[in-house]
């Protein structure tokens, strides 16, 4: 009976921690949106939800007090971007390790490029495109140009994933070349990142010291 009851009070915590994530981390998110006014919220698909819970919690503070206290946050999605692919073929996702991490050194980000998954097409044969996890990602980053020229090279055969793998690496290195630069430098020199951190933590302060100031004045604190 004792270990049973343990038990019982184990599955008991564990369920009220659920709970507490379950309704705290919406009110927590909808709290660092309307804080800053936000005005679009770029999102996923599953987010949606999210959105609509701070734009209810907003919608009320306003209609008690009767004042446009709050921003009504926009959801703001792109359509082309709704589910991103993971190097597994499954939506991309920390928690899934089927992410690409554009800030890896050069080889390892490399590495891992070569692990997204792909069909038995042989090289010489014709390939679709539109159900390859890699020329999907390429998609993502690349003009119009250099996304007709890699469906050419998929449907005219003769063109390996290998091929599409370094491509796609290639454009990465190219797309956010300036970004890896200062992510290196600023993850080198500990005492500059802090320094850009605290520019940015004083920026938020004050923008949010004045929201919470106004919030204050119409509750009457």
């Amino acid at each position: 009976m004792l270990a049973n009851s343990h038990s019982f009070k184990d599955k008991s915590d564990r369920l009220s921690d659920v709970n507490s994530g379950l309704f705290t981390y919406p009110v927590l998110m909808a709290a660092d949106i309307i804080l800053y006014d936000a005005e679009y919220v770029p999102v996923g698909k599953d987010q949606i939800q999210h959105l609509e819970i701070t734009r209810d919690i907003a919608s009320a503070f306003n209609n008690k007090y009767q004042q446009e206290i709050f921003v009504l946050p926009q959801v703001k999605i792109d359509e082309n971007v709704m589910t991103i692919p993971g190097t597994d073929g499954q939506k991309m996702s920390k928690s899934y390790n089927n992410f690409i991490n554009i800030f890896l050194p050069e080889k390892d980000l490399l590495k891992v490029v070569k692990t997204i998954i792909t069909d038995a097409t042989p090289l010489e044969e014709p390939k679709n495109p539109d159900t390859c996890n890699v020329f999907t990602l390429f998609k993502l980053l690349a003009n119009e140009a250099q996304i007709a020229e890699m469906r050419n090279n998929y449907l005219k055969g003769g063109y390996g994933y290998g091929h599409a793998k370094t491509a796609l690496y290639e454009l990465i290195l190219s797309k956010f070349e300036k970004p890896r630069v200062r992510y290196n430098e600023l993850m080198s020199n500990p005492d500059l990142l802090e320094k850009e951190l605290q520019v940015g933590e004083a920026k938020a302060r004050a923008r949010a010291q004045e929201k919470l100031k106004l919030v204050r004045s119409v509750l009457g604190f």
